[in-house]
């Protein structure tokens, strides 16, 4: 183990109980130093990168980038990092930068995949909402529940938040199906048996199936990969759940299926538009169309990796710091640039 001093440099401020955790979790590495700036101004972080040999945090700058001459390891603590492909892929043409997402939503991620999609097959919202009004049981003709029973469950994407997702689900009396890029990165045993497909057999795999559960990255394979004939291919006794990214899916086709009753209904936590002008009435919707006005949609405001204040969600990070302390060069989620994930 190298004792030359390690610098972590810190570009967001976190408070005081997970700079705690954090140093905790590296203390039995004195040569490494978290370095947590008071002033996170563009001048201080970029008088403080010269001596970074990590940089942990969100959206980082090129100038930033471009100033961290010693930079070995950039950690990104969430999980999507579309927006930085285009930069890492600049400044790595002549530098060698290992860069790292983050995982640690992934169990409440899968949590709330699962709660909107029982949420939605038990029609939670519509019953709550007659109860606000005083609607006292209306019978089982209002809003029927839909049984998950003998149910066919697709996994779209097998990364961290599916594999949850598999797990929470793998107790009902339900059948898998799962499709993922490359079945070699398997590892372990799975928790029910499944059909396994590929990409290329998205069709078939659609077709097999009636409830999906999208959770891929945004890359270019993915983005639109859904559209109304992908919908359609489901059949109108489907459901869908999207916890991945929402230009997955073609926003127009998604609506038009849902309003026509093509599909049965969907839970949706991840949108097309998240900077929305308000309407007349001070509303904002993230999308173009009236979502909020279909009785077959379950609206969640990309908030399935709450809580955000867990602190185990941290240990992947905590464990990558340690690997580059210990002269280590694999880590943990590392990013494909090319692959754009």
């Amino acid at each position: 183990m190298s004792e030359k001093e390690i610098n972590v440099l810190c570009i967001w401020k976190p408070n005081d109980i997970l700079r705690n955790y954090l140093e905790e979790g590296v203390k039995e590495y004195p040569h490494v130093k978290l370095v947590f700036p008071d002033n996170l101004s563009d001048q201080i972080l970029l008088e403080l990168a010269p001596k970074a040999d990590i940089i942990m945090g969100w959206r980082p700058s090129k100038e930033l980038l471009n100033a961290a001459t010693k930079l070995q390891l950039f950690i990104n603590p969430g999980a999507g990092v579309q927006h930085l492909i285009p930069l890492f892929r600049e400044v790595t043409k002549n530098r060698q930068i290992a860069f790292v997402n983050g995982h640690g939503n992934a169990y409440f991620t899968g949590q709330h995949a699962v709660a909107i999609l029982l949420a939605l097959t038990n029609k939670v919202i519509l019953h709550h909402n007659w109860m606000s009004e005083g609607h006292w049981r209306r019978g089982d003709s209002y809003a029927t529940s839909i049984p998950l029973r003998g149910r066919k469950i697709g996994l779209l994407g097998y990364g961290a938040v599916n594999r949850e997702v598999h797990t929470f689900l793998a107790g009902f009396d339900v059948d898998f199906s799962v499709l993922r890029n490359d079945w070699s990165k398997q590892v372990g045993s799975l928790p029910t048996p499944v059909e396994k497909y590929t990409f290329a057999e998205l069709p078939k795999f659609l077709r097999e199936i009636d409830i999906l559960i999208i959770a891929v990255p945004l890359t270019s394979r993915t983005e639109g990969l859904i559209g109304e004939k992908e919908l359609e291919m489901l059949g109108k006794d489907s459901l869908l759940v999207n916890v991945g990214r929402g230009p997955i899916i073609d926003e127009k086709s998604l609506f038009e299926v849902l309003k026509e009753g093509k599909i049965t209904g969907a839970a949706i936590d991840v949108w097309y538009n998240y900077q929305p002008e308000e309407d007349e009435e001070g509303r904002k919707y993230p999308t173009e169309y009236p979502f909020h006005e279909l009785d077959n949609v379950i609206l969640s405001p990309h908030r399935g990796a709450s809580p955000m204040g867990d602190l185990k969600r941290w240990d992947e990070q905590i464990e990558n710091i340690s690997r580059f302390a210990e002269g280590k060069k694999k880590f943990l989620n590392e990013v494909n640039l090319e692959e754009g994930y």
